[in-house]
């Protein structure tokens, strides 16, 4: 953070572009899960495979199960 003190990174695209650009890029191996619901849209979550319970918490994605794609359909 540069300075916000409203919690939200206000650095440039731009800047935070370059930053990343100094790391070294790794493989994430992701995982789902899927939880069906009765009276309401499925849902599926995405969070990597390896990662600790802690890091976990914070690591994850979530979303109607409608919107996901099977990338190698798209390709």
């Amino acid at each position: 953070m540069t300075g916000s003190t409203s919690g939200y990174d206000d650095r440039t695209t731009r800047q935070r572009l370059a930053t990343a650009a100094q790391y070294d890029h790794e493989t994430v191996t992701l995982e789902s899960t899927v939880v069906r619901y009765e009276d309401g849209p499925d849902r599926c979550t995405i969070a990597p495979r390896e990662c600790s319970e802690t890091e976990r918490v914070t690591r994850w994605l979530s979303a109607n199960l409608e919107a996901v794609v099977d990338l190698d359909e798209l390709r």
